[in-house]
């Protein structure tokens, strides 16, 4: 399965896309074209974000607070679009 090909034209709903610069499995490009491609491809107002770490690898932040930030921001883009922020 690659989402990347699998995009068409149509309403996606908010999607909040994260990637890693150090990752080595899935490159930091890879998300950035995707992302690129949904939004060229949307037929909504959904907000299409892409959000690059640049100490992240495949896993996240190495840390636990890091982690627990990244955590934090995945649930705030949440509740923003609930209407609780």
């Amino acid at each position: 399965y690659c989402p990347y090909t699998n995009v068409t034209e149509r309403a996606y709903p908010p999607v909040l896309i994260t990637a890693g610069l150090t990752d080595p499995r899935v490159t930091y490009w890879e998300p950035a074209k995707w992302a690129a491609k949904l939004r060229e491809h949307q037929m909504a107002d959904a907000p299409i974000l892409l959000k690059t770490n640049m100490d992240a690898g495949h896993q996240g932040e190495p840390g636990r607070y890091d982690a627990l930030k990244e955590t934090a921001f995945e649930y705030a883009f949440a509740l923003k679009l609930a209407g609780l922020s």
